[in-house]
């Protein structure tokens, strides 16, 4: 699929029919996670595959926003091997795991999956929940899934601003 024509049907699915992700699939989606670019190719990211009954129970109990996925995947990153800007105000974790999820959702769509980037959760509890190691940080929560019938993309998903009003020119 060509990327942008990709980038554009991509959307956050509010609705899962239940249909198990095959692990071809699921192959696909983690190791387009792994291929992402990290600072310094640190890779400091953490993918925990999260589809057992008692760990969905703890993503519902983290958030409403799961909405029928049969595989979540929790992204995560070392905090302690990252690289850190000159100035030492920020580092590259965030951004890193970031590009490492964002990778992994645009690949969903390419197999033919869905996926809703959750963010309406608490990260310490979903750290705690999962009892993480104490050096990582979540970031985000990924559902995997097949639509549900009627599920599509919220109303306003194709609005976008003007590029000129996003972009400029230095």
């Amino acid at each position: 699929m060509d990327f942008l024509k990709l980038a554009g049907e991509r959307y956050s699915c509010k609705a899962y029919s239940g249909q198990p992700v095959e692990q071809d699939k699921l192959d696909a989606i983690l190791e387009a996670g792994r291929l992402a670019p990290t600072a310094k190719n640190l890779q400091e990211q953490r993918v925990y595959v999260v589809r057992s009954a008692e760990g969905l129970a703890k993503v519902d109990a983290l958030t409403p926003c799961r909405y029928g996925a049969p595989v979540v995947l929790l992204v995560a990153f070392d905090k302690t091997n990252v690289y850190s800007y000159p100035g030492g105000k920020r580092d590259s974790g965030i951004e890193d795991a970031a590009i490492v999820a964002t990778h992994m959702m645009l690949a969903a769509k390419s197999v033919g999956v869905e996926s809703c980037w959750l963010n309406f959760f608490d990260p310490e509890k979903a750290h705690e929940a999962f009892g993480l190691p104490e050096n990582e940080e979540v970031l985000m929560l990924l559902d995997l899934g097949y639509p549900a019938d009627g599920a599509g993309p919220l109303a306003n998903h194709g609005s976008r601003k003007p590029i000129e009003s996003t972009v400029s020119y230095l």
